[in-house]
C-alpha cells in the first residue's frame, strides 16, 4: 500500500475477559492471526493494541469482526475493545509517514 492512496489508519486493542488469569497473550495472537487473513489491511502490533491500516473503512471494521468472533470460538465469553479511526481524505500518508511526521517536529 503506496502513499498515493488514502488510508484510513486505525488503534485497535482487544480485552477477552472473564478468563480467570492475568495472561491473554495466546488470546490476542490469535485475533491478529484472524486479523492477519483480512484482505487489503497492513498492521503493525504494539504492546498496547495493534494498529490497522486499510484503503477502506469496512475493511478496517472487517478486522475488528473477525478479531472478535475468533474469541469467541476460542470459548471467551466476554470481549470489550477499543478503536480509534483517523480517516483522514485530504492527503495521503501511510503508518510510516505520520510517526516520521511527528519525528522531524521532535527535532525542533
Amino acid at each position: 500500500m503506496g502513499s498515493s492512496k488514502i488510508v484510513i489508519i486505525a488503534d485497535f486493542s482487544i480485552i477477552p475477559l472473564g478468563l480467570g488469569t492475568t495472561s491473554v497473550g495466546k488470546q490476542i495472537a490469535e485475533a491478529v492471526n484472524a486479523m492477519k487473513k483480512v484482505e487489503g489491511m497492513r498492521y503493525e502490533v504494539t504492546p498496547m493494541g495493534t494498529v490497522l491500516e486499510a484503503e477502506r473503512l469496512e475493511t478496517i471494521l472487517e478486522a475488528v469482526k473477525v478479531a472478535h468472533e475468533v474469541l469467541f470460538k476460542m470459548g471467551v465469553k466476554r470481549v470489550e475493545s477499543n478503536l480509534r479511526i483517523d480517516d483522514r481524505r485530504d492527503k495521503p500518508r501511510t503508518m510510516e509517514e505520520k510517526v516520521k511526521g511527528i519525528k522531524e517536529y521532535m527535532k525542533k
